[in-house]
C-alpha cells in the first residue's frame, strides 16, 4: 500500500481544528489574534488613527529608525509569549517566528528596507543560565532562516545584570540599563543597516540603548523587529 502524504491533513497549532495545507493556524484563530492596526510609524506604540507619529517620538526621536511588530500585546499573543519565554516551549517560539517572519516579509515587499544582519537582544549570564536560552536569539535564529538575512551574535554583549525589567516604569527601565550594553566587534557594524530583535517592546528602553550604541559604531540604519508592542497603561 502506497501512503498518499497528500491526504495528511493540517491542524491549527492553536485550536487544534483542521486547516489549510501549508498553514499552522487556522483562519478563525488568525483572525482572533490582536493584530497592530494604527500605531505610530516610528516606535509602533498603538494609535487611534494611522498615518501619525506619537507625541513622545515626536518630543524626543529614538535612536532606532522603525519598529516592526504584528501584534498589540494582549491575548492570545501574551500567553504564548509567556510559554515559549517561562515554559521553554519552543514550538510556539517557532510558530509565532513564523508569523513575524511573513510580517516581515510583505512589510519588505511594500518598501521596508531589508537589513544586513539581525542582532538578537543579548541576555545577562546570570538570567542565561537560570532560563537555559535566549527568546531573542531563538527567534533571530528562525527570522535568519526564513529570511535569509544573516545573523550577528558577536556584536552587541550585556556587561552588567541588572534588575528584570517588568516591572519597571520609563524612566526606571532607561536608568536600569546605562551601561549594561557593550559593543564586542566595532567593524562589523560601521556602514551597516542591521535589525534589532526582541519578543516584546514596551518603553522601548532596551532598543533605544541597543540602537544608540549601535549608531555610535557607525550602523546606518537601526531598526527593531519584535513579535508585540505593548500599549499604554488604560489603552486596549
Amino acid at each position: 500500500m502506497v501512503y498518499n502524504w497528500l491526504n495528511v491533513e493540517q491542524h491549527c497549532s492553536l485550536c487544534d481544528e483542521r486547516c489549510e495545507t501549508g498553514q499552522s493556524v487556522c483562519g478563525a484563530c488568525e483572525a482572533e489574534l490582536p493584530w497592530l492596526r494604527e500605531h505610530c510609524l516610528v516606535c509602533a506604540l498603538p494609535l487611534p488613527a494611522s498615518g501619525l507619529i506619537c507625541g513622545e517620538c515626536l518630543k524626543r526621536p529614538p535612536a532606532f529608525d522603525q519598529v516592526s511588530v504584528p501584534w498589540r500585546f494582549g491575548f492570545p499573543v501574551d500567553t504564548l509569549i509567556s510559554r515559549f519565554k517561562h515554559q521553554s516551549q519552543w514550538p510556539l517560539g517557532r510558530l509565532l517566528a513564523e508569523q513575524l517572519s511573513r510580517h516581515l516579509q510583505h512589510a519588505f515587499d511594500e518598501g521596508l528596507p531589508r537589513p544586513d544582519a539581525l542582532v538578537p537582544v543579548p541576555l545577562a549570564c546570570k538570567r542565561l543560565r537560570q532560563r537555559g536560552f535566549n527568546q531573542a536569539h531563538m527567534l533571530a535564529d528562525w527570522l535568519s532562516a526564513a529570511l535569509a538575512i544573516p545573523i550577528d551574535t558577536k556584536s552587541l554583549q550585556r556587561v552588567q545584570d541588572t534588575q528584570s525589567q517588568q516591572q519597571l516604569d520609563a524612566a526606571s527601565r532607561r536608568r536600569n540599563l546605562r551601561q549594561a550594553f557593550a559593543l564586542s566587534n566595532e567593524p562589523t557594524i560601521a556602514g551597516r543597516h542591521v535589525a534589532i530583535v526582541d519578543d516584546v517592546l514596551t518603553t522601548g528602553a532596551t532598543a533605544e540603548a541597543l540602537a544608540r550604541l549601535l549608531k555610535r559604531a557607525g550602523a546606518t540604519r537601526v531598526d527593531v523587529y519584535c513579535l508585540a508592542r505593548t500599549p499604554k497603561p488604560g489603552t486596549l
